[in-house]
Formats: structure tokens, C-alpha cells, sequence
């Protein structure tokens, strides 16, 4: 299990973060969503060891990796998408992808895990010496996740992978995160699009001014009407699975 325990992170004296509890059951679906500057992905970088945490604590099966260097968190099997995917633009979608793949156990695995990566998204297959750079957007997106899926992560954590994206290719991405979900990787999703994350999620949290303002099933959160108008974005007659 991945547990953030009263979490508080900085910006200088701004506090972006606030007290957070959240948790994340080994092979579960966690949504993240809440308004823009909610502080969700300071949250989800923090969680991978990007941004320094102020107070609280980061726990992995209940050790402490609050202080560790970033490299290890990728050791404990965590691995992000960050929001605006990163991409190394002049190498190939082969050396993206094999640069997820260099730490630990999953340098020995590295074949397989490309094998993985383009069964999962074909289009990469037939792909992978053109620059990543020449890429579509959707492509694009495509190779940061098969990027951090290099790594074999426990915990695959996602900032926005729909962003600026067209229905079409959201939609076969939000495929792929249900079969990654479904071969045993817990994933949280931070996601603009609420309504197709909440039908993706077995339990969703709700971001708002950098405090965890409701939290519970999708169902249970689009049951209030005050939290679906206010956060969801869901009206009277969408359903939330």
C-alpha cells in the first residue's frame, strides 16, 4: 500500500498542499480531481519524489520514503507521467522508452517490458526509430506512459494524460490505463476528464485549495448533490459507476 499521511508541500512560504490523507490498496484504481490550482499535481509530484515534502509522510507498505532521494522512489516501484509528458524530442521512441528502463530489476527485463509496451499500444510498434518528437500528441502520451511502464512500477501515478488530447485518442488511452490497472498495477490518475475517470475509479478523492474536501466511491461522491455541482461536473442524469 502507498499512504500519504498528512502531507503538507511548500511554494516558498505558500503552502500548495495541506494535511492530506490519501491512500492507494496494492492493484487499485484512485482518482484525483478537483479544480485547476486545487494542487493536484503538486500532490502527485510530491508523491513520486519531485517536490519535497514540508510535514507528514510518504509510506510504502508502511516504510517510510518521505526523505529518500528521488531514484528511489522509482526502487519502490513507483513511476510518474508528468503532465506535458517530457519527452526526450531528438531521441527515438525506442531510447525513450529504454531510458524507463535502466534501474533495478527492470534493466534484466527490459525486452519484455518493450514487448509489453507495444502490445499495449501498437501504434508504437511500428514506431520505434522515428523521433518522439515527430509524433502525434496521442503518440506522444503513448510513449511517456510505455516510458514509465519500463520501470515494472507497483504504483503508476498519472498527471493529466488526456490533456489537450481529442475524444478518440482519450478514449483508447483510458483503455490502456484500465488494462494496465487490470494486470495487477495500482495506478492514480489525476484527470481533468471527470466524468470518464470516475467510471475508470474504484475510489476517488477531491481536491480543493490543496485540501482532501470529500473522499469515497464515485458513486458515493456523484450521491451528493453539492459535490457533483461544485467538483464533478456530473449533472442530475450522468451516472457514475
Amino acid at each position: 500500500m502507498y499512504e500519504v499521511s498528512n502531507v503538507a508541500v511548500n511554494y516558498g512560504a505558500a503552502a500548495a498542499v495541506s494535511n492530506v490523507h490519501l491512500r492507494i490498496e496494492p492493484g487499485e484504481l484512485v482518482v484525483v480531481v478537483g479544480p485547476n490550482g486545487a494542487g493536484k499535481s503538486t500532490l502527485i509530484n510530491a508523491m513520486a519524489g519531485v517536490h519535497a515534502v514540508a510535514t507528514g509522510r510518504l509510506l510504502v507498505d508502511g516504510q517510510d520514503i518521505t526523505r529518500e532521494p528521488p531514484h528511489r522512489f522509482c526502487d519502490r516501484g513507483i513511476a510518474i507521467v508528468p503532465e506535458g509528458r517530457r519527452l526526450f524530442v531528438n531521441l527515438s521512441v525506442r531510447e525513450n522508452l529504454e531510458l524507463g528502463g535502466y534501474r533495478g530489476g527492470a534493466r534484466r527485463m527490459r525486452k519484455e517490458s518493450m514487448h509489453g509496451v507495444c502490445a499495449l499500444f501498437p501504434a508504437l510498434a511500428e514506431r520505434l526509430d522515428v523521433p518522439a518528437g515527430a509524433l502525434s500528441g496521442g503518440q506522444q502520451q503513448m510513449v511517456a506512459i510505455g516510458r514509465a511502464l519500463m520501470a515494472r512500477p507497483r504504483f503508476l501515478l498519472l498527471d493529466e494524460p488526456s490533456l489537450g488530447l481529442s475524444p478518440l485518442i482519450v478514449h483508447d488511452l483510458f483503455r490502456a490505463i484500465r488494462e494496465i490497472n487490470g494486470s495487477g498495477v495500482a495506478v492514480l490518475l489525476v484527470e481533468q476528464n471527470v466524468v470518464m475517470a470516475l467510471e475508470l475509479a474504484r475510489r476517488a478523492y477531491v481536491l480543493d485549495e490543496g485540501r482532501i474536501a470529500a473522499e469515497g466511491s464515485p458513486a458515493e461522491l456523484a450521491a451528493h448533490d453539492d459535490i457533483r455541482r461544485a467538483y464533478l461536473g456530473i449533472g442530475p442524469t450522468d451516472k457514475a459507476r
